[in-house]
């Protein structure tokens, strides 16, 4: 099995918009099965929207505004990287720190009206949680600050698609023996936030604290209700599928009265 691990940069906006935020730059490193890197791969993509960079996206990437403008588009440089993660001669796993890199690129394949099987069915592992797991940690951590838990010296540069895939491989190297590769992922659409999700976990600690029986209906009503819009009824399933699935983790609140949660009830944030 090849090792592919895998990073990309995406443009942002400082202001809210319908317009998608794009991914310009994608770079990868191959590893072969004896984690040896042999390959790589790096290519900045001229986005469909906000194409012209803007100050903060400029001054973090140091990517050059004349570089986009004459860079290939999304479906150019995708089919150019399938075909390079083809030339692996066994299986490969796709490699990343959090999730966020394959959701930009299946957004954008989606964008572009491309078939997104492959990505759909891609397996990968997200390093960053292999991470926290191996060495007992809560808090998420950045590519660098793994770099300096583990000792190791960087050879790329950060926030740069190709440097932060070089680092992120030296991470996967050191780790290796503390990982478990079972731990793959698959994407899966999401339809709520981590703040939504959030919320949930607030309101049922909350009402359980009020010794009320918590209810999917309590939580709309006193937690969403003009805060949040539900009008989506995928996002409203996904969001009560979490509130099941978090109630069940709550201790057994005994034989509390089912009656409504305060008017005002406090949250978080």
């Amino acid at each position: 099995m090849d090792y592919i691990i895998l990073d990309i940069e995406f443009n942002g906006r400082k202001f809210a918009s319908e317009h998608p935020m794009e991914v310009i730059e994608i770079g990868a490193v191959r590893l072969d099965a004896s984690l040896r890197p042999v390959d790589e791969f790096t290519s900045l993509i001229r986005p469909v929207y906000f194409a012209t960079l803007n100050s903060f996206i400029k001054k973090k990437t140091g990517i050059p505004q004349e570089e986009i403008d004459i860079a290939p588009r999304f479906p150019k440089v995708i089919s150019a990287f399938r075909r390079w993660l083809d030339q692996s001669p066994d299986d490969v796993l796709l490699l990343t720190w959090g999730g966020e890199d394959m959701k930009r690129i299946i957004q954008d394949t989606r964008m572009h009206k491309m078939d997104d099987t492959y990505w759909m069915k891609a397996p990968y592992y997200d390093l960053l949680k292999g991470l926290l797991r191996a060495r007992g940690l809560k808090n998420d951590v950045s590519v660098e600050g793994a770099m300096e838990l583990l000792g190791l010296e960087s050879a790329g540069s950060a926030h740069r698609a190709l440097g932060d895939a070089r680092m992120t491989s030296d991470i996967f190297r050191a780790l290796f023996g503390e990982l478990d590769l079972d731990q793959v992922k698959y994407y899966k659409d999401t339809f709520s936030n981590a703040r939504e999700r959030k919320t949930v976990k607030i309101a049922i600690k909350a009402i359980l604290s009020q010794k009320i029986v918590p209810t999917w209906e309590l939580v709309v009503e006193h937690y969403f209700a003009g805060k949040v819009p539900l009008d989506d009824p995928r996002k409203a399933e996904e969001l009560q599928r979490y509130f099941d699935a978090e109630l069940e983790k709550m201790p057994a609140p005994g034989a509390f009265p089912s009656r409504p949660a305060p008017a005002n009830p406090k949250t978080e944030g």
